[in-house]
């Protein structure tokens, strides 16, 4: 049955046929309520069911009195109709936004306020795919409250959001984007309200719809435009800026502070904030962390956060803690580049940024750290050489300055700078497993400025000496740490000779400290089972068996490198106890050389080659061919004295034990001057000399032959002296050559040529006398060959192919330099080659000057 309607409308009278459905059956009534008043009714008001079943439906909750609250009855009602009717979501949607755009305008908040929780309560009932056309509703009235001023409508619109965000959908959005929501949550998160409780409000909501954005994007495939740059630039500093500012304020001591922190984590804007920051990073992937880092570091620079960088080193806490294991050397590689970009700044700046790099690389060497690991060593090596730089730069210009305190200042803030590096480069390599510490030791080897050999990134000339001596001792200093706890099975893969050769060539040095820091080096490699702790200090052990030393049966592998290697092991310990600039430190860090070498790679074949090497250096002594002071004479004694106190009991040789221990008494009641305990004391009263007749106050090598007479020991070796091996090393090192003082030489000539002293001496009656009369030169050239014969019959073989070893590089060198004076190529005209400082250059020659055999010019 149908019935008819007039509506006079726009002055124009309309007339409709309405046929009621079945479900709508009621009766007619019409009730002028304000609130439900339709929005284009017309003069004579148009009837309530005359308009959509869905429009009624939405009028219905709200109350006429918005305190009262959303109408639950009729929001059910709602509710049903949406889920059994999901075409009409949109259009629900799209009548409560207007409804809610009219209302905001005429700020009606209650109403506002019972809109939201309806789209609220819709979004968590309906889960089908026209859902996608409401959200956008729901998204257009979210972003009308974000757009308000009222901070309770902002907090309201984020509230909503969030409880969207948590919502998992069942198909992606293609065509959805987030850019005004991020613009906007990021603007909240740097409220400057002047209520600080409303400030906080604000603030914390940004932070919970910031969170949101993330939740709902960073798992969608195709929301990736999220990780662009122009997002992370407004994500992270807003975070990062809540909570740099928590810590401002707990620094700062601030009245508010405490209302602030007493709060829950969910309502303290620094700890959400931090929140959200390792849970954006957790989910960063591979491609992303340079986008995800970058702005952290931006932030920093903005706020001038390097110095103090307590915060920065904070930030990249949670950052290699968030993120996965495989993506560490991503944050690595941005820092470093950081560095790079700020490498003409402050040096407290510089310093900052390499301390974070230091935590940075502390944690990432407990994972993956990728192909960054030299990398890392190389950036930082040549930040420290422009360090020195900098530093040997204001020096030169403060002594030509009258400003001297500001200079010492700029000075040790480049130390601060030097010492961040080094802890650094000796941090990571200290945490890298073993394998690849030995290539990190290499490279940094490889790096130390050394005279005579090539080094191919530290340019020693423009520095000077005591820039390289500075490089040098920084560069020790940090593989110091770096081969600490270092633990190698084989002393060859240990010490390989490209690592060994320039690390002895640096124990050469004039310098003690150098050599102390070459020695401890040695020490951290050598000493595989931490004995070093209990040989700590020069001193006559009594008991040697109570310090517990631990130790292993030498492997056939330490065996082989001690042979290879012995001898120059044994020539850089001799070489280092005669220094005249020696110390304490000096001799107690050789004593401890020697002990661990007993420790961990003698045999019998080397002990007798350590204690040839003791007697050698008392030997070098008593002879004093080369004026030693009296201190360092009595230092290489008591050293002696220590070391075969410690060797005899090691090898539980009871008569050897009573030989070396009736010395040491003698020297208590004669010469306490030789023993440790009294020569490095402050105030020690030194001798005129020291006396070769008094045999008794030193270690006799027949007696100790006597003692290790029997199985086990060659005790005829000891009756063979200890002459170090010849070497380059001297030369390259820019120091007096041993081979001046001590010759191995067999040649003839090397004997026959005269002395200059010989040369200017007159000639009288008796030199003609000496000369005619050859019968002493006869005696002594057969003593001579005897005493060749039987070193080459006696001496080790190690020591004769060293020796005979240098004899060929000396010929081949010779021979090299005569065919390169005498062999010349012929001109061409294509050019010659002319060496240079050790550069080769290319001539052209003319044809016109070339001159040719007469055969061939015709």
């Amino acid at each position: 049955m149908s019935s008819f309607c007039i509506n006079f409308q726009h002055g124009v009278l309309r007339t409709y046929r309405q046929v009621p459905r079945i479900e709508e059956r009621r009766t007619f009534t019409y009730s002028p309520t304000p609130n439900r008043r339709p929005l284009n009714s017309g003069v004579c008001g148009c009837c309530g069911p005359l308009r959509p079943r869905y429009k009624r439906l939405v009028d219905n909750i709200f109350p006429e009195d918005p305190k009262d609250g959303l109408s639950k009855s009729d929001m059910e009602k709602l509710t049903f109709y949406a889920v059994s009717a999901p075409e009409k979501l949109d259009r629900i949607g799209a009548y409560l936004a207007e409804r809610l755009s009219r209302d905001v305008v005429r700020h009606r908040y209650g109403n506002v306020v019972i809109a939201m929780e309806a789209l609220d309560q819709l979004l968590m009932a309906c889960h089908s795919q026209s859902i996608k056309p409401f959200v956008e509703s729901f998204l257009h009235m979210v972003a009308k409250l974000l757009e308000s001023r009222e901070p309770d409508l902002q907090v309201l619109g984020t509230n909503s959001f969030v409880k969207f965000a948590n919502i998992e959908e069942d198909t992606p959005s293609y065509h959805r984007r987030y850019d005004f929501f991020v613009s906007q949550f990021s603007a909240m998160c740097h409220s400057t309200h002047e209520d600080v409780d409303t400030r906080t409000r604000i603030r914390v909501a940004g932070i919970k719809g910031l969170q949101g954005v993330v939740r709902k994007t960073v798992n969608d495939e195709l929301q990736a435009i999220i990780w662009e740059p122009q997002h992370m630039d407004k994500l992270i500093p807003s975070m990062l800026f809540n909570m740099q500012d928590s810590d401002d304020l707990d620094r700062a001591g601030h009245p508010s502070t405490p209302s602030v922190s007493d709060q829950d984590g969910e309502e303290n804007p620094a700890t959400l904030a931090e929140s959200c920051f390792r849970e954006l990073l957790g989910r960063a992937a591979y491609g992303n962390m340079n986008n995800a880092v970058r702005p952290v570091l931006v932030h920093l620079d903005n706020h001038h956060l390097w110095e103090p960088n307590e915060f920065a080193v904070s930030c990249f806490r949670i950052i290699m803690y968030s993120i996965q294991a495989q993506h560490s050397h991503h944050v690595i590689q941005q820092v470093l580049g950081h560095l790079d970009t700020h490498n003409k700044n402050t040096p407290r700046v510089r310093a900052g940024i390499v301390q974070v790099l230091l935590e940075t690389v502390a944690i990432a060497a407990k994972g993956s750290v990728g192909p960054t690991v030299l990398e890392v060593f190389n950036t930082l090596l040549k930040h420290l050489r422009m360090s020195v730089d900098f530093e040997l730069g204001e020096s030169s210009r403060r002594n030509s300055s009258s400003s001297v305190s500001s200079g010492r200042n700029k000075e040790s803030e480049e130390r601060i700078v030097q010492n961040a590096i080094i802890q650094t480069i000796g941090f990571f390599g200290g945490n890298l497993p073993d394998y690849q510490r030995a290539e990190v030791m290499m490279f940094i080897m490889g790096k130390v400025p050394v005279y005579g050999t090539p080094c191919h990134t530290l340019d020693t000339v423009k520095i000077g000496h005591q820039g390289t001596k500075r490089i040098q001792t920084m560069l020790l200093s940090s593989l110091i740490m770096v081969t600490s706890g270092f633990k190698s099975k084989s002393m060859a893969a240990a010490l390989p000779p490209p690592f060994l050769d320039p690390l002895f060539s640096i124990s050469l040095m004039e310098d003690s400290e150098l050599r102390q820091l070459v020695l401890e080096i040695l020490h951290n490699i050598i000493d595989r089972h931490d004995n070093r702790a209990k040989l700590r200090g020069i001193r006559i052990i009594p008991n040697v068996t109570a310090l517990k030393i631990k130790r292993e049966k030498i492997s056939k592998q330490d065996v082989a490198f001690m042979k290879k290697h012995g001898q120059q092991l044994y020539r850089h310990i001799y070489l280092g106890c005669k220094e005249e600039d020696n110390v304490h430190k000096n001799f107690e860090l050789l004593f401890t050389t020697l002990a661990i070498l007993t420790i961990e790679l003698a045999n019998e074949e080397v002990v007798i080659d350590l204690i040839r090497l003791a007697v050698a250096l008392q030997d070098m002594v008593l002879a004093n061919e080369e004026n030693m002071p009296m201190s360092i004479r009595c230092g290489v004694m008591a050293l002696v004295a220590a070391y075969l106190n410690f060797l005899s009991q090691m090898i539980a040789n009871p008569s050897f034990c009573q030989h070396v221990s009736k010395v040491i008494e003698l020297r208590n009641m004669d010469a306490p001057y030789l023993l440790p305990e009294h020569i490095f004391r402050d105030k020690c009263t030194l001798p005129e000399c020291l006396d070769k007749e008094e045999r008794a106050l030193y270690f006799q090598t027949a007696d100790m032959a006597e003692c290790l007479a029997g199985p086990g020991y060659n005790a005829e070796r000891l009756s063979i002296p200890y002459v170090p091996q010849v070497t380059d090393e001297d030369r390259l090192t820019r120091r007096k050559s041993f081979v001046d003082t001590v010759s191995l030489q067999v040649d003839m000539l090397s004997t026959s040529l005269p002395d200059k002293s010989q040369l200017a001496e007159e000639i009288t009656f008796e030199t003609l006398k000496k000369a005619i009369d050859t019968s002493g030169l006869e005696e002594q050239e057969r003593e001579r060959r005897r005493q060749v014969m039987e070193k080459f019959q006696k001496a080790p073989f190690e020591e004769l192919a060293a020796h005979c070893e240098s004899k060929a590089n000396m010929l081949h060198e010779r021979l090299a330099h005569i065919f390169e004076l005498t062999i010349r190529p012929p001109p061409s005209p294509s050019g010659v080659v002319s060496v240079s400082s050790g550069h080769a250059q290319h001539q052209s020659v003319p044809v016109y000057e070339m001159k040719f055999p007469d055969l061939c010019v015709y």
